[in-house]
C-alpha cells in the first residue's frame, strides 16, 4: 500500500453565522489523484484553502499532517515552501503579463535583485513543454484561451517544485478537448510521482482519473471509496444524502405563439473591427419555450448574447429585433431591460453580482424602482423582497445581509437568477447557467427554468454541455463561426446531430 502523504485529522471551520466544517477527516496517499465532492457549499474548497494556508493556523481546528510531520501554515508561502500548491477556480494569472513573467511572479529567477530574463525564458520553454504547450514565453496571456491559462497555472505550481497539487474546478470553463488534455497530463504528472487533489463537479472525470474519492456533505466527511467503487450514482448519492434517478425535472412544455424574433443580426469585433463574430443570424422564441444554442467555443454565442443584452459586446452591430411584431431598442442594457430582456452572464463574478455587497442589494439591483419611493429604497421592503427569493429559489445561508462573495458558486447563481427574475423579464437568456456547480443544484436551477417558462417566459439557453441541452431545451440552435448551421427539435436532436453542425460552417450544412 501506498504511504500516506496527507492526513487532516478533525478539521472545522467557522464562519460568522455558519460552521462550513464540521470535524473532516481527509487522507490523501502518496501518488495518487484524489477527487473531493460535495455540493456547493459542501466545505470544498475551504477544507483546501485551510490545508494550503489562505486559512491560517489557529482561524480552524484540527491537525494537518503531511509527510508525517504536523503542520501549522500561516499563509500560503508556507505550504508552497513544502511543496503543497493550489489552484483556484478562479485563476491568478495577470492578463497584460506574459506567459513567463506569470510563471515565475513572486518566485524571479533573479541574482541580487536583478532579473535573469534568459534563464527565465529557457526554465518557462522546459515548463512549457512539460504541460504540451507550444507557446513562446513572450506571449500575453490575454492572448491565449482559458485551456492554455489553466495550462501555465500548471507549469506556475510545477516550477515550485510541487508534490501535492490541488486543483479546485480545475474544467468548468474548459470545452471537452481542453479538459481531456488536462485530465490526461494529470496523469503523466502522476508518472513522476506528483500526488493530486481535484474538485470537481463533472463526475465522469472524476471516475476517469481518480484512485480515490472523498465526500462530503454539509460539511461532514461522508465517505472515501477506492477507484472501483467510483460510480455517479454513488458519489451523487453521497453528496446529496439520495438517490437522483433523473438529472434533469420531467416537462410537459406548453408552448405558444412567437412573441421574439431576430433578424439579420451581425456583430463586429469590438477591436478588429472588420472582423465579423455574429453573421446574418435570425432565430425566433415562443412564449413558453426553452430554446438552445449548442456550439463549440469560440462559435459567437457569448458574443451574440451580449449584444442583443443593451449591446454590451461589439461594433458596427446591425439587424432587428421585436417583440410582439413591434421593433425594439435594444441598444443599452437600461433599454434592454425596460424591453423586457434579464441576462444571466456565464462570468457571474465578473458580471453578474458585486461580490461585497449583500445578497439583498445584489438581488434589488435589476428594478430599483419596485423597491423605491420618490427614488428613495425603501429598505423593509428590499428585505422583504430578497427573503422571498432566499426561500422560493433554496439560497443556503442564514441570511439575506450576508455578503454575496461569501456563498458557494451554486448559491450565488441562484442570486444572479433571483436579481433577474425581479426585474420580470419576458424573455431570459441564460449563458452557461450551471457552470461550476454541482449536480444537486444543477436540478434546482434546471427547475426554476421550467418553472418560469410555464409562466410564459421565453428563455434562450447557452451551455456547452450538449446532455444539458438535449435535456432540459424544446428546440435548439446549433452555432458555428458566427452563424447558426442548423435547427433541431428536442426530439429529433442527439449529440452526434449536434456536432456535426457544430463543426460545420453553414455552407457546408446547407
Amino acid at each position: 500500500m501506498k504511504p500516506i502523504l496527507l492526513e487532516m485529522k478533525d478539521i472545522t471551520k467557522e464562519f460568522p453565522g455558519v460552521k462550513a466544517l464540521d470535524r473532516v477527516n481527509l487522507q490523501v496517499h502518496e501518488g495518487d489523484i484524489h477527487a473531493l465532492c460535495g455540493e456547493n457549499g459542501a466545505g470544498k474548497s475551504t477544507l483546501m484553502k485551510v490545508l494550503s494556508g489562505v486559512y491560517p493556523y489557529g482561524s480552524y481546528e484540527g491537525n494537518i499532517l503531511y509527510q508525517n510531520t504536523e503542520c501549522q501554515f500561516k499563509d500560503i508561502r508556507q505550504s508552497e515552501e513544502l511543496g503543497i500548491v493550489i489552484i483556484h477556480q478562479e485563476l491568478a494569472l495577470i492578463p497584460e503579463l506574459s506567459i513567463a513573467e506569470n510563471i515565475f511572479l513572486g518566485n524571479e529567477q533573479a541574482v541580487n535583485g536583478v532579473i535573469n530574463w534568459n534563464e527565465t525564458k529557457k526554465k518557462t520553454k522546459e515548463l512549457l513543454h512539460v504541460v504540451g504547450l507550444k507557446e513562446s514565453p513572450d506571449t500575453s496571456i490575454k492572448n491565449i484561451g482559458v485551456g492554455k491559462q489553466q495550462l501555465v497555472e500548471i507549469a506556475k505550481a510545477l516550477s515550485k517544485d510541487v508534490q501535492l497539487l490541488i486543483l479546485d474546478e480545475p474544467t468548468a470553463a474548459l470545452n471537452e478537448k481542453d479538459s481531456i488534455n488536462l485530465l490526461n497530463l494529470l496523469k503523466q504528472l502522476q508518472t513522476k510521482g506528483i500526488t493530486s487533489i481535484i474538485i470537481s463537479h463533472k463526475l465522469n472525470e472524476i471516475k476517469q482519473v481518480a484512485d480515490k474519492a472523498t465526500i462530503i456533505r454539509d460539511g461532514r466527511t461522508i465517505e472515501t471509496i477506492n477507484a472501483t467503487e467510483i460510480t455517479e450514482d454513488r458519489i451523487i448519492r453521497g453528496m446529496v444524502g439520495r438517490s437522483l434517478s433523473n438529472r434533469y425535472p420531467e416537462r410537459s412544455p406548453n408552448i405558444g405563439k412567437i412573441f421574439f424574433e431576430v433578424k439579420n443580426w451581425t456583430v463586429n469585433h469590438p477591436l478588429q473591427r472588420e472582423r465579423q463574430v455574429v453573421r446574418n443570424v435570425h432565430f425566433h422564441i415562443k412564449r413558453g419555450e426553452i430554446v438552445g444554442i449548442a456550439g463549440l467555443m469560440g462559435a459567437g454565442r457569448t458574443e451574440l448574447a451580449m449584444s442583443l443584452f443593451g449591446q454590451s459586446y461589439g461594433k458596427k452591430t446591425s439587424g432587428e429585433v421585436l417583440k410582439n411584431g413591434h421593433l425594439l431598442d435594444v441598444s443599452t442594457v437600461h433599454k434592454a431591460i425596460e424591453a423586457g430582456l434579464a441576462y444571466v452572464s456565464e462570468d457571474r463574478k465578473a458580471y453578474g453580482l458585486i461580490l461585497m455587497n449583500d445578497i439583498k442589494e445584489n438581488i434589488s439591483l435589476s428594478k430599483l424602482e419596485k423597491i423605491s419611493k420618490k427614488k428613495v429604497v425603501d429598505h423593509y421592503e428590499e428585505y422583504k423582497q430578497a427573503e422571498s427569493f432566499r426561500k422560493t429559489m433554496n439560497i443556503k445561508t442564514p441570511s439575506v445581509t450576508q455578503k454575496t462573495g461569501n456563498l458557494s458558486g451554486g448559491n450565488q447563481q441562484k442570486v444572479v437568477l433571483s436579481k433577474w427574475i425581479f426585474s420580470e423579464p419576458e424573455l431570459l437568456i441564460l449563458d452557461e447557467p450551471t457552470r461550476g456547480i454541482d449536480v444537486g443544484a444543477k436540478y434546482e436551477i434546471y427547475t426554476i427554468i421550467q418553472q418560469l417558462a410555464n409562466e410564459g417566459k421565453g428563455i434562450l439557453m447557452i451551455s456547452s454541455e450538449l446532455p444539458e441541452i438535449l435535456g432540459i431545451c424544446d428546440r435548439i440552435y446549433v452555432m458555428s463561426e458566427g452563424e447558426f448551421t442548423g435547427e433541431v427539435l428536442q426530439e429529433e436532436a442527439t449529440q452526434e446531430l449536434l456536432m456535426k453542425y457544430m463543426t460545420n460552417s453553414k455552407e457546408d450544412a446547407e
